[in-house]
């Protein structure tokens, strides 16, 4: 055989290694990426459905029924409010804010504050 002629078929078995890794490689990057982008929209549910309960609680313990509803209709998800104790109590929770089917956990948060108003 041709000396040059085996040298070239050598350098032709590494060809499409580099295409072979990528496509390996590049699902599992998606599925971080998919993770992360999950975590950090749950993250931000989260958030807000805290900030909603603290609005609520308070003006549910100055009396402002309205206000209070605005508050926590704004939100979405669920919202429980108990008073017991000389204390308003919301609870709320909401699941995924992303329309990824990913294994993240329900949001949940919850405030209370000194019931004055009644």
């Amino acid at each position: 055989m041709n000396p040059s002629f085996v040298s070239r078929l050598r350098g032709l078995g590494e060809r499409g290694a580099v295409t072979a890794e990528f496509a390996v490689a590049l699902p599992a990057v998606l599925i971080v990426l998919a993770l992360g982008v999950g975590a950090l929209g749950t993250a931000a549910t989260t958030l807000r459905l805290q900030h909603a309960a603290i609005e609520g609680a308070r003006l549910l313990g100055r009396g402002d029924d309205a206000g209070a509803s605005a508050a926590l209709s704004a939100a979405g998800g669920t919202m429980t409010v108990s008073r017991g104790d000389g204390l308003v109590c919301v609870a709320s929770s909401a699941a995924g804010g992303l329309p990824l089917a990913l294994p993240l956990p329900v949001s949940v948060a919850r405030a209370c504050a000194l019931d004055g108003g009644r």
